[in-house]
């Protein structure tokens, strides 16, 4: 054997004593961890958690609970399923319902999945009555009021429509989601909400917010709320920016406030 078939075997045998060493440490972490089944996140945010509390007392306790062990063979507090377990089997069960148990089929949206899933996923620990749930009537009063929103956006067709129309926000986004962007505009923005800044070729400058693009022309609205569409070889300058032009408002409304306000904007299912 060559000096260099040496040195090739014995790095195939340090391979194989790495993937060995990994399959050991698999073989003895503990049975829950190593089902396919238990395919949920771990952690969820508390915005979801609380928002999912309330779809439970609306939709769910009236036949599992307050506690979640009223159907037998199920304790929905200790993560007792008997049909699913996973937070990709749980969503498959509330589109289907289970007809012979007389479980209905629910037609949750986007933000109410995440939220219920939340709210089970912690229902052992949570606790309700500690949380104050926001009022969306006060919210609308500071979306429409105080906070200035509709400078920006619109609802309903009511607003500026420079911002993002918010009329459908609460089936479209999670509550952690909604939450992170009134408190942190920058960590929370959507890709193709980000503001672009395009100059044409003979200086003129355009800042707006992107509708549509494709491979040769993107539309914008602008900051001024009229519609632009450019062609890219027009342009000398194209530019995807990272920096909201939404303001924080963390600091500038109390938590109560807050609450309030993302209360509203779940509460916006665009019908």
């Amino acid at each position: 054997m060559e000096e260099g078939d040496v040195v090739i075997s014995q790095a195939r045998g340090a391979r194989f004593a790495v993937l060995y060493g990994a399959m050991l440490v698999l073989a003895t972490v503990s049975p829950v961890a190593a089902q396919p089944t238990q395919d949920h996140a771990g952690q969820y945010a508390e915005a979801d958690i609380v928002y999912g509390a309330t779809i439970y007392a609306a939709q769910c306790a009236m036949c599992h609970g307050a506690n979640g062990d009223e159907v037998g063979g199920v304790d929905l507090s200790t993560g007792q399923f008997r049909r699913a377990t996973s937070d990709r089997a749980l969503v498959r069960l509330f589109a289907t319902g289970i007809s012979e148990m007389g479980m209905p089929a629910f037609e949750f949206d986007s933000a109410e999945r995440t939220g219920i899933i939340a709210y089970l996923r912690n229902m052992g620990s949570f606790d309700a009555k500690a949380v104050t749930i926001g009022d969306a009537d006060r919210g609308r009063y500071l979306f429409e009021g105080s906070s200035a929103c509709t400078s920006c956006h619109s609802v309903d067709g009511t607003g500026a429509g420079i911002a993002p129309d918010l009329s459908n926000i609460g089936t479209m986004r999670a509550a952690s989601a909604i939450q992170s962007s009134v408190l942190s505009p920058n960590s929370a923005m959507v890709p193709i909400n980000r503001p672009i800044r395009a100059v044409t070729n003979e200086g003129v400058v355009i800042n707006g917010r992107r509708l549509n693009e494709d491979t040769y022309t993107v539309q914008l609205i602008d900051e001024r709320g009229r519609l632009v569409s450019l062609v890219k070889s027009d342009l000398n300058e194209y530019t995807v920016l990272t920096t909201s032009p939404m303001p924080s408002y963390e600091g500038k409304l109390t938590p109560d406030e807050v609450a309030d306000l993302l209360a509203y904007l779940l509460s916006l299912k665009g019908f």
